[in-house]
């Protein structure tokens, strides 16, 4: 009984006014994912096809918003169907896939952030030393730890998640986050465990070094000529507004999960949209408007669009 109910698939409750509005929800979402699609795609191929771009701090911004793909990718594709779909639900393996996804590149968003706080404290802080901390061996095994650690770290409640048994077949959701603990028949200390390592990994622990890299930029370039005040508030604001926002929806999503039986079904729906919606087209507009260099090449190529 055990395995037929762990086989079983799970419906997504979370949904609100679906048969009437289902084409409305449809167009708005297609929209948004094509823009995230378009926007992110378009910054990443300038910074690869323009060798200037070729840098480490524009290589996490690449990074960061390859990211933003994938984490969209997790998500939409699977959303969009639903909408058009009769019933809303998931096989609970792939709600799990899903689950672990969504939080492993949420977790790679904070470590990629970390990154580039450090880039910007050495290239401000150490300008001398810079060649030779961020060297491309650096920079690449950077990009492999921020994506692999918090895979593998996410994996494990993933993994603990897969044999318990379930009781409730029905997710306050529309994608697959922690809620699903909410389906689980009894609650397990070990994943809970892992649940509070991971959140320090990946979440806390950058989270204070990010803080504790911006507070050394701000002292230093308060000590230092215009000049280097002027670097300073070019290529960190952009990162803080970053930064801030994606906090923000974290924070958000955290709500959601532990507050939403307090919340009716729209305002419930509303506030997951939120975490989906706002980051994966934030980052690209704050890049691509707020970095000199990015912003020169973006202005180009439309240019270049409308003589054609």
């Amino acid at each position: 009984m055990d395995d037929e109910l762990n086989e079983t698939h799970i419906t997504l409750g979370g949904h609100v006014e679906l048969h009437k509005y289902k084409y409305l929800y449809f167009f708005i979402m297609f929209t948004v994912y094509i823009l995230i699609i378009w926007c992110n795609c378009t910054i990443i191929c300038l910074i690869w096809i323009h060798k200037n771009l070729h840098e480490p701090m524009y290589i996490f911004i690449a990074a960061l918003l390859l990211n933003s793909v994938l984490f969209s990718t997790n998500i939409y594709p699977k959303l969009l169907i639903d909408f058009l779909s009769e019933k809303q639900i998931i096989s609970y393996s792939a709600c799990l896939f899903q689950f672990h996804i969504f939080y492993s590149l949420g977790g790679s968003e904070f470590l990629l952030l970390t990154a580039m706080s450090y880039d910007r404290y050495v290239s401000i802080c150490k300008p001398l030393q810079y060649p030779t901390i961020m060297t491309r061996r650096t920079v690449s095994i950077v990009l492999v730890l921020a994506w692999l650690l918090p895979a593998c770290s996410v994996a494990v409640p993933a993994l603990l998640s897969a044999d318990m048994k379930l009781c409730n077949l029905t997710l306050n959701g529309i994608f697959c986050n922690n809620s699903i603990y909410s389906l689980h028949c009894v609650s397990s200390k070990a994943r809970s465990l892992f649940g509070v390592v991971d959140l320090m990994i990946a979440a806390l622990f950058p989270l204070l070094f990010i803080l504790f890299t911006y507070t050394r930029i701000i002292i230093v370039s308060y000590q230092s000529c215009k000049k280097v005040r002027k670097k300073a508030a070019q290529t960190c604001l952009p990162h803080l507004l970053v930064l801030i926002s994606f906090s923000s929806l974290c924070a958000f999503d955290v709500s959601v999960v532990r507050l939403g039986s307090h919340f009716s079904k729209t305002v419930h729906l509303i506030m997951t949209l939120q975490v989906i919606l706002y980051n994966p087209l934030f980052n690209p507009i704050i890049y691509g408007l707020k970095m000199k260099e990015i912003s020169k090449h973006l202005k180009r190529l439309f240019c270049q669009a409308r003589v054609i």
